[in-house]
Protein backbone atom coordinates (compact mmCIF):
# COMPACT_ATOMS: atom_id res chain seq x y z
CA UNK A 1 0.00 0.00 0.00
CA UNK A 2 1.74 3.23 -1.15
CA UNK A 3 1.46 6.50 1.58
CA UNK A 4 -1.61 8.06 -0.81
CA UNK A 5 -3.69 4.80 0.24
CA UNK A 6 -2.56 4.87 3.45
CA UNK A 7 -4.12 7.73 5.30
CA UNK A 8 -7.81 8.60 3.60
CA UNK A 9 -8.42 11.23 6.69
CA UNK A 10 -7.61 14.98 6.29
CA UNK A 11 -4.99 15.71 8.80
CA UNK A 12 -5.95 15.55 11.83
CA UNK A 13 -7.25 18.57 13.25
CA UNK A 14 -8.08 20.17 10.04
CA UNK A 15 -11.81 21.73 9.77
CA UNK A 16 -12.65 20.62 5.95
CA UNK A 17 -15.81 19.52 5.19
CA UNK A 18 -15.55 15.65 4.48
CA UNK A 19 -18.21 16.30 1.98
CA UNK A 20 -16.39 18.62 -0.71
CA UNK A 21 -15.87 18.46 -3.78
CA UNK A 22 -11.79 19.46 -3.55
CA UNK A 23 -10.07 19.86 -0.07
CA UNK A 24 -7.01 21.24 -0.24
CA UNK A 25 -4.70 20.91 3.00
CA UNK A 26 -1.81 23.37 3.85
CA UNK A 27 -0.34 22.96 -0.08
CA UNK A 28 3.03 24.48 -1.00
CA UNK A 29 4.82 24.21 -4.70
CA UNK A 30 7.33 25.87 -5.83
CA UNK A 31 9.69 26.49 -9.01
CA UNK A 32 13.64 26.46 -8.68
CA UNK A 33 12.98 26.68 -4.85
CA UNK A 34 11.21 29.95 -5.31
CA UNK A 35 7.35 29.03 -3.99
CA UNK A 36 4.31 29.56 -6.47
CA UNK A 37 1.60 28.62 -3.96
CA UNK A 38 1.80 29.23 -0.45
CA UNK A 39 -0.04 26.95 2.98
CA UNK A 40 -3.33 26.83 0.45
CA UNK A 41 -5.93 25.68 2.27
CA UNK A 42 -9.47 25.33 0.55
CA UNK A 43 -12.71 23.88 0.24
CA UNK A 44 -14.80 23.61 -2.69
CA UNK A 45 -18.29 22.46 -2.07
CA UNK A 46 -19.71 19.73 -4.27
CA UNK A 47 -22.15 20.35 -7.05
CA UNK A 48 -21.33 24.02 -8.12
CA UNK A 49 -19.94 25.67 -10.50
CA UNK A 50 -16.44 27.14 -9.43
CA UNK A 51 -14.00 29.75 -10.86
CA UNK A 52 -10.18 29.96 -9.57
CA UNK A 53 -9.53 33.44 -10.12
CA UNK A 54 -6.07 35.98 -9.62
CA UNK A 55 -3.27 37.90 -11.55
CA UNK A 56 -0.86 36.34 -14.27
CA UNK A 57 1.62 34.37 -11.83
CA UNK A 58 -0.98 33.45 -8.91
CA UNK A 59 -0.78 30.18 -9.43
CA UNK A 60 -4.29 29.43 -10.72
CA UNK A 61 -3.28 26.64 -13.32
CA UNK A 62 -0.27 24.99 -11.01
CA UNK A 63 -3.01 24.53 -8.38
CA UNK A 64 -4.77 22.55 -10.87
CA UNK A 65 -1.77 20.78 -11.42
CA UNK A 66 -1.08 19.93 -8.35
CA UNK A 67 -4.12 18.28 -7.31
CA UNK A 68 -3.65 15.94 -9.98
CA UNK A 69 -0.32 15.16 -9.13
CA UNK A 70 1.20 16.73 -12.29
CA UNK A 71 3.53 18.74 -10.38
CA UNK A 72 4.92 17.79 -7.42
CA UNK A 73 4.19 19.35 -4.06
CA UNK A 74 7.10 20.51 -1.45
CA UNK A 75 4.03 19.87 1.50
CA UNK A 76 0.18 19.55 1.59
CA UNK A 77 -2.61 17.03 0.59
CA UNK A 78 -5.50 17.12 -1.36
CA UNK A 79 -8.81 14.98 -1.34
CA UNK A 80 -11.34 14.61 -3.75
CA UNK A 81 -14.35 13.55 -1.79
CA UNK A 82 -12.77 12.65 0.84
CA UNK A 83 -10.23 10.28 -0.72
CA UNK A 84 -7.31 10.53 -2.81
CA UNK A 85 -6.63 11.72 -6.54
CA UNK A 86 -5.48 8.41 -6.98
CA UNK A 87 -8.41 5.76 -5.63
CA UNK A 88 -10.91 7.83 -7.71
CA UNK A 89 -9.34 8.85 -11.25
CA UNK A 90 -12.40 7.53 -13.14
CA UNK A 91 -14.81 10.46 -11.00
CA UNK A 92 -11.94 13.16 -12.23
CA UNK A 93 -11.81 14.89 -15.52
CA UNK A 94 -9.57 16.70 -16.60
CA UNK A 95 -9.38 19.79 -18.92
CA UNK A 96 -5.66 21.28 -19.81
CA UNK A 97 -5.14 24.72 -21.66
CA UNK A 98 -4.99 24.45 -24.85
CA UNK A 99 -1.94 25.83 -25.41
CA UNK A 100 -0.26 23.13 -23.95
CA UNK A 101 -1.03 20.77 -26.54
CA UNK A 102 0.67 19.37 -29.68
CA UNK A 103 -1.94 19.73 -32.22
CA UNK A 104 -0.12 18.48 -35.13
CA UNK A 105 -0.26 14.98 -33.85
CA UNK A 106 -2.00 12.42 -36.86
CA UNK A 107 -5.64 11.92 -35.09
CA UNK A 108 -9.29 12.24 -35.49
CA UNK A 109 -11.59 14.54 -33.82
CA UNK A 110 -13.57 11.31 -32.90
CA UNK A 111 -10.44 9.48 -31.54
CA UNK A 112 -9.30 12.56 -29.48
CA UNK A 113 -12.99 12.55 -28.06
CA UNK A 114 -12.91 8.73 -27.62
CA UNK A 115 -9.77 8.79 -25.37
CA UNK A 116 -11.81 10.24 -22.81
CA UNK A 117 -13.16 6.77 -22.10
CA UNK A 118 -9.73 4.91 -21.81
CA UNK A 119 -10.10 5.45 -18.07
CA UNK A 120 -13.15 3.66 -17.71
CA UNK A 121 -12.32 0.72 -20.77
CA UNK A 122 -9.06 0.39 -19.74
CA UNK A 123 -6.10 0.65 -21.89
CA UNK A 124 -5.73 -3.25 -22.78
CA UNK A 125 -9.13 -3.28 -24.03
CA UNK A 126 -10.28 -2.27 -27.32
CA UNK A 127 -12.67 0.26 -27.92
CA UNK A 128 -15.94 -0.68 -29.42
CA UNK A 129 -19.15 0.59 -30.49
CA UNK A 130 -20.52 1.55 -27.41
CA UNK A 131 -17.24 4.24 -26.74
CA UNK A 132 -17.41 5.36 -30.28
CA UNK A 133 -20.98 6.56 -29.94
CA UNK A 134 -20.50 8.00 -26.90
CA UNK A 135 -18.24 10.03 -28.36
CA UNK A 136 -20.17 11.17 -31.26
CA UNK A 137 -22.96 12.23 -29.00
CA UNK A 138 -20.52 14.60 -26.72
CA UNK A 139 -19.27 15.97 -29.78
CA UNK A 140 -22.99 16.64 -30.82
CA UNK A 141 -23.07 18.57 -27.98
CA UNK A 142 -20.66 20.49 -28.45
CA UNK A 143 -21.32 21.58 -31.93
CA UNK A 144 -19.37 19.62 -33.78
CA UNK A 145 -20.43 16.69 -35.05
CA UNK A 146 -20.05 16.87 -38.25
CA UNK A 147 -16.08 16.97 -38.13
CA UNK A 148 -15.74 13.64 -36.46
CA UNK A 149 -13.47 12.80 -39.16
CA UNK A 150 -11.32 15.66 -39.43
CA UNK A 151 -7.51 16.01 -38.41
CA UNK A 152 -7.46 17.20 -35.12
CA UNK A 153 -4.98 19.64 -36.36
CA UNK A 154 -7.37 21.31 -38.70
CA UNK A 155 -9.95 22.98 -36.69
CA UNK A 156 -9.70 26.53 -35.17
CA UNK A 157 -8.61 27.25 -31.75
CA UNK A 158 -12.23 27.34 -30.59
CA UNK A 159 -13.40 24.38 -32.07
CA UNK A 160 -10.08 22.58 -30.79
CA UNK A 161 -11.22 23.90 -27.25
CA UNK A 162 -14.50 22.03 -28.01
CA UNK A 163 -13.12 18.79 -28.43
CA UNK A 164 -11.39 18.69 -25.56
CA UNK A 165 -14.57 20.02 -23.44
CA UNK A 166 -16.06 16.84 -25.35
CA UNK A 167 -13.57 14.36 -24.19
CA UNK A 168 -14.20 15.71 -20.71
CA UNK A 169 -17.76 15.09 -21.23
CA UNK A 170 -17.43 11.40 -22.62
CA UNK A 171 -15.85 10.84 -19.07
CA UNK A 172 -19.10 11.22 -17.07
CA UNK A 173 -16.87 12.80 -14.28
CA UNK A 174 -18.45 14.00 -10.99
CA UNK A 175 -15.26 16.75 -10.07
CA UNK A 176 -14.15 18.42 -13.52
CA UNK A 177 -11.12 20.54 -13.55
CA UNK A 178 -10.96 22.84 -16.24
CA UNK A 179 -7.80 25.12 -17.22
CA UNK A 180 -9.12 28.74 -18.89
CA UNK A 181 -11.66 26.90 -20.87
CA UNK A 182 -12.44 30.15 -22.68
CA UNK A 183 -9.27 31.55 -23.53
CA UNK A 184 -8.64 32.55 -27.09
CA UNK A 185 -11.90 31.34 -28.21
CA UNK A 186 -15.03 33.07 -30.07
CA UNK A 187 -18.26 34.35 -28.30
CA UNK A 188 -20.19 31.25 -29.64
CA UNK A 189 -17.51 28.82 -28.09
CA UNK A 190 -17.44 30.45 -25.09
CA UNK A 191 -21.19 30.31 -25.07
CA UNK A 192 -21.67 26.78 -26.11
CA UNK A 193 -18.75 26.00 -22.92
CA UNK A 194 -21.01 27.60 -20.35
CA UNK A 195 -24.31 25.79 -21.45
CA UNK A 196 -22.17 22.93 -21.11
CA UNK A 197 -20.71 23.61 -17.64
CA UNK A 198 -23.93 24.70 -16.39
CA UNK A 199 -25.67 21.21 -17.74
CA UNK A 200 -23.49 19.45 -15.99
CA UNK A 201 -23.98 21.59 -12.53
CA UNK A 202 -27.02 20.51 -12.74
CA UNK A 203 -26.83 16.78 -13.09
CA UNK A 204 -24.59 16.87 -9.94
CA UNK A 205 -21.28 17.36 -11.05
CA UNK A 206 -18.55 19.93 -9.67
CA UNK A 207 -16.48 22.28 -12.21
CA UNK A 208 -13.20 23.75 -10.53
CA UNK A 209 -12.39 26.39 -13.42
CA UNK A 210 -9.24 28.70 -13.82
CA UNK A 211 -11.19 32.12 -14.93
CA UNK A 212 -9.36 35.30 -16.18
CA UNK A 213 -12.28 37.67 -17.09
CA UNK A 214 -13.88 38.78 -14.24
CA UNK A 215 -16.38 40.83 -15.70
CA UNK A 216 -18.33 37.68 -16.29
CA UNK A 217 -17.23 35.96 -12.73
CA UNK A 218 -20.81 36.46 -11.61
CA UNK A 219 -22.37 35.43 -14.93
CA UNK A 220 -21.19 32.28 -14.74
CA UNK A 221 -20.02 30.67 -11.66
CA UNK A 222 -21.65 31.05 -8.22
CA UNK A 223 -18.51 30.26 -6.09
CA UNK A 224 -14.52 31.75 -5.86
CA UNK A 225 -11.72 31.21 -5.15
CA UNK A 226 -9.03 34.44 -5.43
CA UNK A 227 -5.53 33.54 -5.45
CA UNK A 228 -2.18 35.38 -5.39
CA UNK A 229 0.26 32.72 -4.20
CA UNK A 230 -2.18 32.42 -1.33
CA UNK A 231 -5.92 32.03 -0.98
CA UNK A 232 -6.91 35.71 -0.17
CA UNK A 233 -10.96 34.14 -0.11
CA UNK A 234 -12.79 31.38 -0.48
CA UNK A 235 -16.56 30.91 -1.06
CA UNK A 236 -19.88 32.25 -2.32
CA UNK A 237 -19.64 34.87 -4.61
CA UNK A 238 -22.61 37.02 -3.40
CA UNK A 239 -20.11 37.27 0.00
CA UNK A 240 -16.39 36.79 -1.21
CA UNK A 241 -16.33 39.08 -4.11
CA UNK A 242 -15.64 42.55 -2.51
CA UNK A 243 -13.65 45.79 -3.13
CA UNK A 244 -11.06 44.67 -0.35
CA UNK A 245 -10.54 40.79 -1.41
CA UNK A 246 -10.16 41.66 -4.59
CA UNK A 247 -7.72 44.67 -3.67
CA UNK A 248 -6.07 42.24 -1.37
CA UNK A 249 -5.72 40.00 -4.83
CA UNK A 250 -4.84 42.07 -7.44
CA UNK A 251 -3.19 45.04 -5.62
CA UNK A 252 -3.30 48.61 -7.25
CA UNK A 253 -3.57 47.40 -10.81
CA UNK A 254 -5.99 50.15 -12.52
CA UNK A 255 -7.13 47.93 -15.33
CA UNK A 256 -7.88 44.99 -13.14
CA UNK A 257 -9.72 47.36 -10.78
CA UNK A 258 -12.07 48.36 -13.15
CA UNK A 259 -12.91 45.35 -14.19
CA UNK A 260 -13.50 44.30 -10.69
CA UNK A 261 -15.85 46.98 -10.07
CA UNK A 262 -18.16 45.86 -13.20
CA UNK A 263 -17.85 42.29 -11.76
CA UNK A 264 -18.60 43.58 -8.30
CA UNK A 265 -21.93 45.35 -10.09
CA UNK A 266 -23.08 42.20 -11.70
CA UNK A 267 -22.48 40.45 -8.30
CA UNK A 268 -24.56 42.56 -6.54
CA UNK A 269 -27.16 42.72 -9.35
CA UNK A 270 -27.51 38.92 -9.28
CA UNK A 271 -25.25 37.99 -12.36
Amino acid sequence: MDQHSANTALPRGSEHDPNAALSIHDLTVAYDRRPVLWDVDLDIPAGCLAAIVGPNGAGKSTLIKACLDLLPRISGDVRIFGVPWQDVRQRVAYVPQRETVDWDFPVSVLDVVVMGTYGRLGWLRPVGRAQKQAAQQALDRVGLADLASRQISELSGGQQQRVFLARALVQDADLYLMDEPFASVDAATEQAIVEVMQTLRNSGSTLVVVHHDLQTLAEYFEHVVLLNMRVIASGPISETLTEDHLRATYGGRLTLLEQAATALGRSAQGG
